[in-house]
């Protein structure tokens, strides 16, 4: 049986939108998701109400090994978003990432070009939390000095993946983070940085 998207479409998106927006503005701080929707299984309420604000019917969508043979999923996405689920990961506007241990390399994605750096993928990350897990002490633009966020169920060597995705700039991939009903969000622009310096 097909899932409701949001309980109130139009305020619902736009303060998603504005949770999102936050989460740009300031990386690594996290905000509330407070619409209310039904995801379908094992989305959290902040990856649907995310995918249902962002995402159209002109939105490629990759799907991660743990989400690509669930139908119900593909379905939903395609009922409520119009978005077409793609195979290849360059080709998706939006990456949904069911288990970030196992996310491929953030080349995997398209990371935009010199010209048109904005035609990157967006990697959505849902993640156990984002209260707890190993501390990741982030500097860069929106961060007045320096910024820790912890953040559970991330690749061993996340550190490494954003010095190299930074290293694009301006061109990479933007990471979104979610878990349960809280959104972050950790643009290409960001660098994780050692506590004490």
């Amino acid at each position: 049986m097909m899932t409701a998207g949001f309980a109130a479409p139009v305020l619902a998106a736009q303060t998603t939108f504005r949770a999102m927006l936050n989460a740009t503005a300031r990386p690594g701080t996290v905000h509330p998701i407070t619409s209310a929707v039904a995801a379908p299984p094992p989305f959290s309420a902040a990856m649907a109400a995310v995918v249902l604000t962002l995402c159209d019917h002109d939105t490629p969508i990759w799907l991660d090994a743990g989400l690509r043979p669930m139908e119900a999923v593909a379905a939903w996405l395609r009922f409520h978003c119009g978005s077409t689920i793609v195979d290849d990961a360059r080709a998706a506007a939006f990456a949904l990432v069911s288990n970030p241990s196992q996310v491929p390399p953030f080349e995997h994605f398209h990371t935009g070009t010199p010209d048109y750096p904005d035609r990157s993928t967006t990697v959505v990350l849902q993640v156990e939390s984002l209260r707890s897990g190993p501390a990741l002490t982030l500097a860069g633009p929106g961060i007045q000095t320096k910024h820790t966020l912890w953040a559970s169920s991330l690749p061993q060597d996340f550190r490494a993946r954003i010095a190299a995705n930074r290293s694009l700039f301006p061109c990479g991939v933007d990471l979104v983070l979610v878990a349960a009903n809280e959104v972050a969000a950790l643009p290409r622009s960001v660098r994780v940085v050692d506590a004490e310096d």
